[in-house]
């Protein structure tokens, strides 16, 4: 088992960890960026990226591969480990544990370690996921390719990947249980203008139906005449949000009704130490821009936390 010392680990390389290791680089902290796959989070699930400035239009894996880039540019240390826990000793020292058994230690830790995609729960959605159910379309779309298939959500993320997949599959449902959608208007206004597109209103899927060849199609409840229908596709896209990847954390923190951590404006959480950046902390949006905002902050926050955590070891 090997073990190490830093001044920061950074759990999560999407874009709020690649912020932050940069900053922490320039800070001249160790610092060591853990990620359990390629650097870039969620971006790499996106084609374009179209609201981050600078960019008036860029590719998901590339906006990654330049921040990965500046990070290392600026000493970051990136890492491909599957962290387990996250814990403090009474030291007041963090101890992050991964699946290889590598423990890296330090004063302060930034979790930045995004959120796990929420699953409807319903008959057949486990058994078809990867025959049929998808949760990133980035991924799967191109297999896709003259379908009939179904986006479940209303966000944001549904929207845009339900046009985003028309490129592929031949007709697009885009199934909501509301008679109204969450989604920025703009991206709105692109997807009603998509003559692929066919919005479901005021719908949940039930159960997910299909045969050893795949997913076959989709049972319907009306939200509010309980009415039910079938759908046949062949595919459905589940976009109905994120569960943030907080459990990782062995000791009880300050958190909202959906786990999201509650932390003050250096973006420190409940814990002295343990700071919380993008999509695993509670705040209105959650975009690359506000990621790498609150990955900045707490960047900075660390080394003045580092700085007074010194001083008082002096005195």
């Amino acid at each position: 088992m090997s073990r190490s010392s830093h001044d920061v680990v950074i759990i999560g390389a999407g874009p709020a960890g690649l912020c932050a290791g940069m900053y922490a680089g320039r800070g001249m902290l160790d610092a060591v960026v853990l990620e359990r796959g390629a650097p870039g989070g969620e971006l790499l699930n996106t084609d374009l990226i179209e609201d981050y400035p600078g960019f008036a239009s860029v590719k998901g894996h590339e906006l990654a591969r330049l921040m990965a880039e500046h990070a290392q540019k600026f000493g970051a240390d990136i890492r491909q480990e599957n962290v387990e826990t996250v814990s403090k000793r009474e030291d007041g020292i963090f101890e992050v544990t991964c699946t290889t058994g590598a423990v890296f230690e330090a004063p302060t830790v930034i979790l930045t370690a995004g959120g796990t995609p929420i699953k409807l729960g319903v008959p057949g959605e486990l058994e078809y996921a990867g025959q049929g159910v998808s949760y990133c379309a980035v991924c799967d779309g191109a297999f896709f390719k003259q379908q009939t298939i179904a986006v479940v959500g209303g966000g944001d993320a549904a929207v845009e990947e339900a046009a985003y997949l028309t490129r592929y599959a031949e007709k697009v449902y885009v199934i909501h249980r509301r008679d109204e959608f969450r989604a920025s208007k703009l991206l709105q206004e692109r997807l009603f203008a998509n003559p692929k597109i066919e919005v479901v209103w005021n719908k949940v899927v039930t159960e997910m139906q299909g045969d050893h060849t795949g997913l076959k199609g989709l049972s319907l409840k009306d939200t509010v005449t309980g009415a039910t229908s079938a759908l046949p596709v062949t595919g459905c896209f589940v976009f109905v949000g994120f569960k943030p990847n907080t459990g990782l954390v062995t000791h009880h923190f300050a958190h909202d009704p959906s786990g999201y951590m509650i932390t003050d404006d250096r973006m420190m959480t409940s814990i002295p130490g343990l700071f919380a950046a993008g999509d695993v902390r509670v705040q209105l949006t959650r975009q690359v821009t506000t990621a790498v905002g609150d990955a900045t902050t707490a960047a900075i926050a660390v080394e003045k936390f580092l700085t007074e955590r010194k001083a008082a070891a002096v005195a």
